[in-house]
Order: structure tokens, then sequence, then C-alpha cells
């Protein structure tokens, strides 16, 4: 059973949130062309590595925190690049508790040269890097499928991009 769902631009089924806004940080964690993605505990779907920003960190210094906790990577602040802001109305968690959330989530990127060997942390039940075409047939946390569908289009067609 989930004990989070996830929400993106459904306002008939979104329910009202019942906390303040959340800020987030995930990464676009690539190798090779794929993309590291975790199949989560909370919700049994394919997500983004990342998590909270806390209390007096800066979401440079939250992302990397998330990839040492998460993967067992220490990765330098200065490695990851900044790709945007994903904070539209209706990105929203609900929790079993009752709390709902809206998200707003600073996308980070990092190319590693290498396939690392990573450490599956408690919040996740499996890691894997997948290709574009793989991610197809995952079910992917909603709230994370336009930042890799953003990503897999600029990646691959970076003319359209703006």
């Amino acid at each position: 059973m989930a004990y989070v769902t996830f929400y993106r631009g459904d306002p008939a089924h979104t329910p009202k949130t019942t906390r303040p806004a959340h800020l987030g940080a995930n990464v676009i964690l690539t190798c090779g062309g794929k993309l590291l993605l975790e199949k989560r505990r909370d919700c049994d779907l394919w997500g983004l590595v990342g998590g909270g920003v806390k209390r007096r960190e800066t979401e440079l210094h939250a992302i990397a925190r998330e990839i040492y906790e998460e993967l067992g990577l220490r990765i330098p602040e200065g490695r990851f690049r900044k790709l945007g802001v994903y904070g539209e109305p209706g990105r929203v968690a609900a929790y079993q508790d009752g709390s709902v959330w809206r998200m707003v989530v600073v996308l980070y990127a990092l190319e590693l040269e290498r396939e690392p060997e990573l450490r599956i942390s408690a919040e996740s039940k499996e890691l894997r890097f997948f290709s574009r075409e793989e991610i197809a047939a995952l079910p992917i946390v909603i709230s994370h499928a336009d930042m890799v569908e953003d990503w897999f289009l600029g990646a691959r067609k970076p003319e359209e991009k703006s």
C-alpha cells in the first residue's frame, strides 16, 4: 500500500493542500545517455533521486546530501548544473497521515563518466539506469514524469528548447 500519492495538473482529483509549500531538489543523473531512477518504497513507483530541502540549507547542498544519503556517492556541489524549477500549482504529495503538500522542485543535472557502484537506501527498493525507451514502459511518479520527459526532449532535441 502506498504511503504517498502524487498529483500533477489534475485539479478535479488533486486534494487541497493542508501544509505550506515544500521545497525539494531532484537530479537528472545520467551515465552513457541512460537516466538513473529509483523504485520508491513510499509509493512503489519509479522516480528521480532527491528529496526535501532542510531549513537553512541551499538547494544545491540538499541535492548533494540526497545523492549521498540515497546512493552513497559523494559529489561536490559544483558538479551539478541547475536545469530549472518546477513549482506550478497542482504539483502535490498527499500522505497517509492526512498531510497534503504543494511541491516546488529545483531540478539539477549531472552526467557521470562511468556507472558507479550504488548503495540502495531505506527509501528505495531498486536503483537502475534506463534508456528513454525503457522508461516509456515504467510506472513513473506523476510529479517526476514531466521533468524526465523535458530532459529527454532537451537532451535529444536541443533546438526545440527555448
